[in-house]
């Protein structure tokens, strides 16, 4: 814990936190509030491509102040153009092609399990394990994603809809990976570090998107002024600024605790969409989300002994996509 003066808490991560959480859970809301005017491919272009510009200013600063961006190189680009593309590419289309379906709850709910599949992978592929409470973890929110598949159709929300929020969170468990694969490369051997692998990203996934283009020259010209600057928004504040806050509150106090607090996104984002969009996920939604939440909950108490990751950035709803038990912790960013 950070402090100031005479041994009072430093306050200013906690609100750095809450400042991201209400970014990350405004993302779900500014997607399905687009939703009538953009199609998934243009709007994930144009936040992608104004999420690009704001970092690329972010690391012209570094630049200036001295401090040396290191770039992949050779192998150490693959993982990279991986998560761009699985990531910030894939996950953020698909996310809007959800939410033209669901209701940002829902979609919410859904995305966050994400995390888990990162942990169920982690164990398998980097030797992490499974303990008890990831186990049992996994029993309750598959069980919660159960009653969401089941229960969750209703005025504003659809079977496809549930099925492209389950893809949303693989998506972001395979670009979480592939991501944690870069960040452990060392930059003596052509690895990079958080925040030019978050540019990169964010550069590959405007790359990756451009053919949307044409589509979206049509669709931004006709869109509304309010619509353009909601993606303006999308790309600035929960992506670029929600990650150096990330960054800034992780620097400062504990990261499983600061990791927890995303638990708290989706509950925000019903909030939210209750009162700004009038929707709200159906009952049977919100007992699954409950139950999922809670186990991913449970799943992360690992103990001191689980694998840390280096810090890294999520996409702003989950994220951004927020941090899972075997997700770099980050930035996310889980929106």
């Amino acid at each position: 814990m950070n402090h100031t003066g005479a041994g009072r808490a430093d306050p200013r991560p906690v609100l750095a936190v809450v400042v991201v959480l209400l970014l990350w859970a405004s993302a779900f809301i500014g997607i399905r509030a687009v939703a009538g005017q953009l199609s998934p491919g243009p709007l994930a272009l144009g936040r992608l491509a104004v999420a690009a510009a704001v970092l690329s200013l972010l690391v012209g600063r570094e630049r200036l102040r001295g401090r040396r961006l290191p770039l992949p190189r050779g192998r150490g680009w693959w993982p990279v153009l991986g998560y761009g593309v699985l990531w910030f590419a894939g996950y953020t289309v698909v996310l809007n092609a959800a939410e033209h379906h669901l209701d940002a709850g829902t979609a919410a709910l859904l995305v966050n399990v994400g995390p888990l599949l990162v942990a169920m992978a982690a164990g398998l592929l980097f030797g992490e394990g499974f303990p008890r409470p990831l186990v049992i973890g996994m029993l309750v929110a598959f069980a919660g994603v159960l009653v969401i598949a089941l229960g969750g159709v209703g005025a504003h929300s659809d079977g496809l809809g549930i099925v492209l929020g389950l893809v949303t969170a693989v998506l972001y468990a395979g670009g979480v990976l592939t991501q944690k694969v870069a960040l452990a490369r060392p930059v003596a051997d052509g690895g990079t570090d958080a925040l030019t692998a978050t540019w990169l990203g964010a550069v590959i996934g405007t790359v990756a998107t451009l053919p949307f283009a044409p589509a979206a020259v049509g669709e931004y010209a006709r869109a509304s002024t309010g619509a353009v600057l909601a993606v303006v928004y999308l790309g600035v504040f929960p992506t670029a600024v929600a990650f150096t806050l990330w960054a800034y509150a992780l620097r400062r106090t504990s990261a499983g605790r600061t990791a927890t607090s995303t638990l708290a996104v989706p509950a925000i984002v019903v909030l939210l969409s209750w009162l700004l969009l009038h929707e709200v996920p159906t009952g049977w939604a919100v007992v699954g989300g409950v139950l999922a939440l809670g186990g991913v909950a449970i799943s992360r108490r690992r103990g001191a002994a689980a694998t840390a990751a280096p810090p890294a950035a999520p996409l702003p709803e989950t994220p951004l996509a927020p941090p899972g038990p075997a997700a770099p912790v980050r930035p996310a960013d889980r929106g």
